[in-house]
């Protein structure tokens, strides 16, 4: 089984699911994490983004359309993992039917998606899993994911270029990087659409990461990776690397014919 890092790599953007919306009566499965507020609009989905966000941890939504058996099977195996993972993920289930509840359905461009559907948003905002009709509890953890992979999913998220330095005090040329990935983002061309993300490749908690991107964990030199929306590995640069370096790179590749940002390199929905 693929590690959730590396589908990251493979599709980032996994919400954009195809589904025929009927609506629905709210049955039984309109629930929230225990003492979750409800927002000011009347909406739980809203309420339980915000709320986890603030309280650092996961947060993982059942959407559904119908209370048949399929819905019903696949809310136990939900319910189950959330009841064990109360430290660190809240949980709400969100009828796609429900008015109220129509800015987080549009938000995640579910209402044409495969029911039922759970997706999981890092404290970040980075959404780190989309999984449809059936799935296991296993499936469901892999949302939780390092610290960088949900920095650079909510970057590529928002459609930006990721420059992802992996240095630490022992890697060669690590300011000479730096200073390249730094001095590439304050270009005016690629700065709003450019995230620079550190990563420590002796960070045992990003091991999957960098084996996804093929970067070795002991790696003596600083490594800069470059990534493009939605999550696809443009170059890698071993040692010191320079502005121009990084700009010769995304000029024939991920921003050919054009400036980064809306409208640019950076794809739509």
């Amino acid at each position: 089984m693929r590690s959730s890092t590396e589908t990251t790599l493979a599709v980032v953007m996994t919400i954009a699911l195809l589904g025929l919306l009927v609506a629905a009566p709210c049955l039984t499965m309109v629930q929230t994490a225990a003492g979750q507020a409800v927002s000011p609009g009347g909406s739980r989905g809203l309420a339980a983004i915000d709320a986890a966000a603030r309280n650092g941890k996961y947060l993982f939504i059942f959407f559904w359309k119908q209370n048949d058996q399929q819905s019903q099977d696949m809310y136990k195996v939900f319910q189950s993992a959330m009841d064990k993972w109360t430290d660190s993920a809240d949980w709400v289930s969100i009828p796609i039917a429900d008015v109220k509840e129509k800015p987080v359905v549009d938000n995640f461009d579910v209402g044409r998606a495969p029911m039922p559907l759970v997706v999981a948003v890092a404290p970040n905002g980075a959404i780190t899993k989309g999984i449809a009709v059936e799935f296991t509890e296993e499936q469901l953890q892999e949302a939780f994911v390092s610290p960088c992979t949900a920095k650079c999913m909510k970057a590529l998220q928002d459609r930006k270029l990721v420059l992802l330095c992996v240095q630490n005090q022992q890697t060669q040329f690590t300011q000479a990087a730096l200073q390249g990935a730094r001095d590439f983002k304050a270009d005016a061309r690629f700065a709003a659409a450019t995230e620079v993300v550190t990563i420590d490749p002796s960070d045992a908690r990003e091991a999957s990461f960098l084996r996804a991107l093929q970067v070795d964990s002991r790696t003596p030199m600083a490594v800069t990776v470059l990534l493009a929306p939605p999550g696809q590995p443009v170059a890698a640069f071993a040692g010191a690397v320079s502005k121009d370096e990084i700009v010769a790179k995304v000029e024939a590749g991920p921003c050919a014919g054009g400036q980064c940002g809306p409208g640019g390199c950076c794809p739509s929905k």
